[in-house]
């Protein structure tokens, strides 16, 4: 992939980790070209690197459109994502640096900022990086890609979720809880907290797919 088609590629799918592009919404080749000012070709690339990860769906003689996740299907990757994300902080718990400690604070007080001034789009980003540095500090090098490339697909949903009421003032309480049991070394009493984090069900289940159903209304 060329360096212009790869910008193009992060260009796009963070247009859909915002819901400027939504699920289900046609992806053209020569609208997208216009917008970013470039020939089809690259535009071509980078939908082809973002089908491959599974952000857009590629259909014969019809196009490309945003992937849409079924509800059972939607659960079913937040179960995986939450056993990815437990399994990295157990490892973090028993692995990370005093360094990579400090680091971890300071992810966590930006998303205390954040959270402060109830910016949940900035909090968003400030998450990620937060979780970032846990799958950073497993010291796995596989276990780590394969959260982040979960990480990236479930990225319009997990925003989604920063947005239902009282949400994020409840991640930051648990972030703090997760900080509290990496530094104190304690892997089963991380993997337990970033399982629960993570893992949507009950209410939390029901108040995204509210979410969606909002979108969906909107782009009718």
């Amino acid at each position: 992939m060329t360096s212009r088609a790869q910008s193009l590629r992060d260009a796009i799918e963070e247009q859909i980790a915002i819901g400027k592009l939504r699920p289900g919404e046609h992806l053209d080749e020569t609208v997208l070209a216009t917008q970013f000012r470039v020939s089809r070709t690259p535009i071509r690339e980078a939908l082809i690197q973002l089908a491959t990860m599974g952000l857009v769906v590629i259909r014969p003689r019809r196009g490309a459109v945003v992937a849409e996740i079924a509800p059972q299907q939607l659960v079913e990757m937040f179960e995986v994502m939450a056993e990815l994300e437990a399994m990295c902080g157990r490892l973090a718990a028993r692995r990370m640096f005093s360094e990579e400690h400090a680091d971890l604070l300071k992810a966590h007080q930006a998303c205390k900022e954040a959270h402060d001034e109830g910016n949940s789009d900035d909090y968003y980003y400030q998450n990620e990086a937060f979780h970032q540095q846990i799958y950073a500090g497993s010291h796995n090098a596989f276990l780590a890609e394969q959260a982040r490339n979960l990480h990236r697909r479930l990225r319009p949903y997990r925003r989604l979720q920063l947005r239902v009421r009282n949400r994020m003032a409840t991640s930051f309480t648990e972030h703090d809880e997760i900080v509290k049991a990496i530094i104190a070394g304690n892997g089963e009493r991380t993997a337990q907290l970033l399982r629960e984090h993570v893992m949507i069900q009950g209410q939390r289940f029901a108040d995204l797919i509210a979410s969606l159903s909002h979108l969906a209304s909107k782009a009718a």
